[in-house]
């Protein structure tokens, strides 16, 4: 008997904020300017890396707006 089990996740790693003007929408905290990098793995070896910015809350971690 065979049995394939294939294992994808993503994770997210902020690399540098800066904290600016404003306000999350959602729980009413600060908001920072943020470098993220995202690497998606294949069975726990990384595959495909990107970085990006974005603008997310301190508190809660919501990506308010993203520059990709």
């Amino acid at each position: 008997m065979v049995c394939f089990c294939f294992l994808v996740d993503q994770r997210r790693k902020v690399w540098r904020s800066k904290p600016v003007a404003g306000t999350c929408s959602r729980c009413g905290c600060g908001a920072s300017v943020a470098d993220i990098k995202t690497s998606t793995r294949f069975c726990y070896i990384p595959v495909y890396w990107k970085s990006w910015k974005a603008i997310m809350c301190t508190f809660c971690g919501a990506i308010l707006k993203s520059y990709r």
